[in-house]
């Protein structure tokens, strides 16, 4: 067995996870939100705050670190209180409310339960609690899209009319975001309530992703490991591909890892190229399997019409025909035809199709659709325990199913 090279000292520093004693390249976002949030040091309410910007931005990373410094500010929490909540794992009203009451709530004999309680239960045990306490709550919801697309904007009337309950106390919300259109997904009596002061984070260029790099790079790795023009690689290509922090400090450390796995003593250009190809192949393949199922029957649908028609481009139709098709096959009632094209248009924003529209005049419009993943992921879709059925299905004459 060939031994295994180490040239990582402290992983820690290449997670994202990590919060720097200083963030660079987001001291002016840094400073928006500081201003906005500062009242709270006195008692006084600060207007809610929607910070948006795409995936590794640093938006998660800026409130982890603001949170940090006002408990620094205010360290018995007297006057004002910060709590974190990531929607992505909690994603309904009742984990949400119960998420926030165990940051609340000290004694656990008192603590809410994890269920059998109703929202109007644990909404009156948490006011009552906040309350008592006599100060500010800034409650941070991150990821707020991903309950907004399970569950709807009940959990945000919830926690934007507190404040009419309450008197001793307040508390004010900080929802982060990728989606640059959350605020129009928002019913008119949120829209006004959540969206009072807006913070946008731009995605990182190429210069402030390689200080980033450098930064952490000179933390986590030992002396002479990395040869010249990595670091500018794994920025530049993070950079031309979305400005994700998170991808860039990601790519790096995948590179490092595929050089210790080959026993290489340093980390090359082509270690980074073949981290890029891996983690290109398991995005990808990650972001299908965790697809709805409807999602994924739509985009078989989008595959099996391509192959039906040899791989050229397809419209809306041939895709609904394939679809309804495959229903039939796996016993499943149909999406209505604009329900079927919305979750096209889903599939395209993802980059896993690109349906272009096409306009016939007169007779209306429909979009030509392509597929944008490689023959191993088609495959990988394919392969998907879902589609069993369709595997012990004997196909139409017309069409091929798999």
């Amino acid at each position: 067995m060939k031994k295994r090279s180490v040239l990582i000292k402290n992983r820690s520093f290449l997670h994202t996870t990590y919060i720097p004693d200083q963030l660079p390249h987001r001291e002016n976002e840094i400073t928006n939100i500081v201003e906005i949030i500062t009242p709270s040091l006195n008692k006084n309410k600060p207007s809610n705050i929607l910070v948006i910007g795409k995936t590794g931005t640093g938006k998660t990373a800026v409130l982890n670190y603001i949170g940090r410094e006002l408990k620094k500010e205010d360290s018995t929490e007297e006057n004002c209180s910060f709590l974190y909540v990531n929607c992505e794992i909690v994603d309904n009203p009742y984990g949400i409310l119960f998420n926030i009451s165990n940051q609340i709530i000290k004694d656990h004999n008192n603590k809410i339960p994890f269920t059998g309680w109703s929202l109007d239960k644990v909404y009156d045990t948490i006011i009552n609690y906040i309350e008592s306490e006599s100060k500010i709550f800034i409650i941070v919801l991150d990821e707020i899209d991903k309950i907004l697309q399970k569950s709807g904007d009940d959990i945000f009337y919830f926690l934007t009319t507190m404040n009419e309950v309450l008197t001793d106390s307040k508390i004010s919300i900080i929802g982060v975001t990728n989606n640059t259109k959350f605020i129009e997904l928002l019913s008119p009596k949120i829209k006004s309530r959540l969206g009072e002061e807006k913070v946008v984070f731009p995605p990182y260029d190429s210069e402030q992703l390689e200080s980033i790099l450098k930064r952490r790079a000179e933390l986590a790795f030992e002396s002479g490991v990395i040869e010249e023009g990595v670091i500018s690689l794994c920025a530049g290509m993070s950079a031309k591909d979305s400005g994700d922090a998170r991808k860039a400090l990601d790519l790096l450390r995948v590179s490092a890892e595929i050089a210790e796995r080959n026993g290489d003593s340093l980390i090359t250009e082509a270690h980074v190229r073949s981290a890029w190809n891996e983690m290109e192949k398991d995005a990808v393949q990650e972001v299908i399997r965790t697809l709805p199922d409807q999602s994924k029957m739509v985009l078989m649908s989008c595959i099996t019409a391509h192959e039906n028609k040899k791989n050229v481009s397809v419209i809306t139709g041939d895709v609904y025909s394939v679809y309804k098709d495959i229903c039939n096959s796996m016993y499943t009632v149909p999406l209505k035809e604009k329900r079927v094209t919305d979750l096209i248009s889903e599939l395209d924003m993802l980059g896993i199709i690109h349906a272009r529209v096409k306009s016939f005049g007169r007779n209306g419009r429909t979009r030509e659709i392509d597929i944008n993943v490689n023959k191993d992921t088609i495959e990988f879709i394919k392969k998907d325990e879902l589609f069993e059925p369709l595997r012990k299905h004997k196909p139409a004459k017309q069409t091929t199913l798999l």
